[in-house]
């Protein structure tokens, strides 16, 4: 509900600050005293376009401020989809101003948002009827929102839903299957090609530091055969050699060795020593038979190193990591693969899905033609009560044709309410009505009907439900007002006195003059006997009575104890 309204320098309006509460308020006062200029104000609130020539004379910028408690958890959950964060209490508070140079800025608990935001926010907490356009009950798809709330089908809407959710699904995934089939197929011709590339190369681990040592072996086997060839000459083959040496060394060792302990011992480990240079020496010469030139061998080698160089320069990947990559193309190839057969196979689940939508769509708009009757006819015995006996209320459902791209996420129903306002006249729909007291009044038997279902939008906004209306329908007016107002705050300007005798707060909206300057001010009526006189000078104006002064106190208590039942 809004908890407080405040104005600054909107044409008329210098300074207002007014404080609003629960249930029916009326805002009453003199024709031209600026009640609508307020109502401006609460349209500038909710996002309406502005315009530079509504700032007061010698003002550079106007500012509208609203204070709303959101203390129904369906709306603050709202609140924060729309804004994208969470609040820390029930409240928002909404700024709007208005520049000389015609720029308009918008704050919602003094973060900037677009005004775009605010017309959302604005659309989700008020109904406004009137003059002005209505924030949601002209809105064919809030109207569905209710109608399914009135009727009750939660569970069949859910039903639908679900089904409208799983072909949206099942599109989407067709759609980038579609579309990225092209760049797949292309994907798999190369992981096919460079799987068999990989595998032919019978890639080994540890092979290229292995093929490089055995290359250089090939390009180096004479210098190779040649060392080992002199290095067993020079330990054991030739004159001088080591063994040779070894040999003079030892004998000498043990000529001396019987005569000290120590050399003795050097002459053991000396004898020690000729097995082990004798088996080296045998090892070079082996080695120098094994180390021969192999063209054939070397050139087969040559081709191999090559031909693993290359492929790590093609994949851009060194040996092992090569490996790696061989073996995990099998599993990207599947998954490819399956992409493939998913679409294959999903024109089949979508056919199946978009009949399971249909039935849920058709068990929808069955239950929805019977709640919309009911709707229509409930509503209707509210006309006959606010004067328009001769007018028809219809819910007219039409089928919408389920389209290659979109699946209405409400069902395939189009809802307009449609209103005869007299007879012989065209049905129209309700949102094309031209007389705004023709309009209110129907959106008041509406919302009479509904105030049960609305559960999120708790505050209305009615101007000109009264135009070209007596006391007898104002006094009905009055009651079914005072019935909205047990579950929504309603705010309504009126100028009739059987009216406004029925709400639980009144104001009065007044324009004061001085000799520079001319403004509008509102002012709470707090006591019975403030609110007895307003009343007094709406029924005769200046020309009151003391009767009339009687009759307003007798209209105000029947009201206060009719509204109270």
């Amino acid at each position: 509900m809004l908890r407080e309204l405040s104005v600054q320098n909107l044409a008329l309006i210098e300074d207002v600050r007014v404080e609003l509460y629960a249930g029916f308020c009326a805002w009453t006062g003199e024709t031209g005293a600026g009640k609508s200029l307020l109502l401006g104000a609460i349209g500038l609130l909710l996002g309406e376009r502005g315009s530079a020539e509504l700032i007061r004379a010698g003002q550079d910028e106007l500012r509208v401020t609203g204070r709303f408690d959101l203390s129904r958890p369906e709306q603050k959950q709202a609140a924060e989809e729309m804004l994208q964060t969470t609040l820390e209490d029930d409240e928002l508070i909404l700024t709007r101003r208005l520049g000389r140079s015609g720029r308009s800025s918008a704050l919602v608990n003094e973060a900037p948002v677009s005004v775009a935001t605010l017309r959302k926010l604005g659309e989700m907490l008020v109904d406004v009827h009137g003059q002005r356009e209505s924030y949601s009950l002209l809105q064919p798809a809030y109207q569905l929102e209710l109608l399914d709330a009135f009727g009750k089908l939660a569970e069949v809407r859910m039903a639908y839903s679900k089904a409208a959710d799983t072909v949206r699904g099942l599109r989407q995934r067709h759609k980038q299957l579609v579309a990225n089939r092209l760049t797949r197929q292309r994907e798999l011709a190369l992981l096919r090609f460079e799987r068999d590339e990989l595998v032919a190369a019978n890639l080994v681990t540890g092979e290229f530091a292995n093929i490089h040592r055995e290359r250089e072996k090939l390009l180096n086997a004479q210098e190779l055969a040649r060392f080992n060839a002199g290095a067993a000459a020079r330990l054991d083959d030739d004159e001088g050699s080591v063994m040779e040496v070894l040999a003079k060394l030892l004998r000498e060792a043990q000529t001396w060795g019987r005569l000290d302990k120590e050399i003795e011992a050097v002459a053991k480990r000396l004898e020690a020593l000729k097995p082990e240079i004798q088996d080296i020496a045998q090892t070079c010469r082996d080695l120098s038979e094994s180390f021969e030139a192999d063209p054939e061998r070397l050139n087969a080698v040559e081709r191999r190193l090559q031909m693993l160089k290359k492929l790590e320069a093609k994949y851009a990947k060194p040996h092992e990591e090569l490996i790696h990559y061989r073996d995990t193309l099998g599993a990207q190839e599947q998954s490819l693969q399956r992409q493939e057969d998913d679409l294959a196979g999903i024109d089949s689940a979508l056919a199946k899905s978009l009949e399971e939508l249909m039935a849920a769509a058709a068990i929808l708009s069955k239950a929805r033609v019977k709640v919309a009757k009911k709707l229509a006819a409930e509503a209707q015995k509210h006309l006959v009560d606010l004067g328009m006996a001769n007018a028809k209320l219809e819910a007219q459902l039409d089928s919408v044709p389920l389209g290659a791209d979109d699946v209405p996420a409400s069902g395939l129903d189009h809802l307009e309410l449609m209103l005869t306002a007299n007879p012989g006249e065209p049905a129209r729909p309700l949102r094309k009505v031209a007389s705004g007291g023709e309009m209110s009044r129907t959106m008041l038997a509406i919302k009479t009907v509904l105030a049960a279902h609305d559960p999120v939008r708790t505050l209305v906004v009615f101007d000109e439900i009264d135009a070209n209306v007596g006391g007898r329908l104002g006094d009905v007016l009055g009651q079914k007002l005072a019935l909205l107002g047990q579950s929504h705050q309603v705010l309504c300007v009126t100028h009739l006195p059987q009216v406004a005798s029925y709400a639980a707060k009144q104001w009065t909206i007044r324009k004061t003059s001085t000799a520079k300057r001319t403004s509008t001010t509102i002012a709470p009526l707090t006591t019975d006997a403030a609110r007895v006189e307003e009343l007094a000078l709406m029924l005769r104006g200046d020309a009151k009575t003391e009767t009339t002064t009687k009759e307003a106190s007798e209209m105000l208590k029947a009201s206060q104890k009719l509204a109270k039942r």
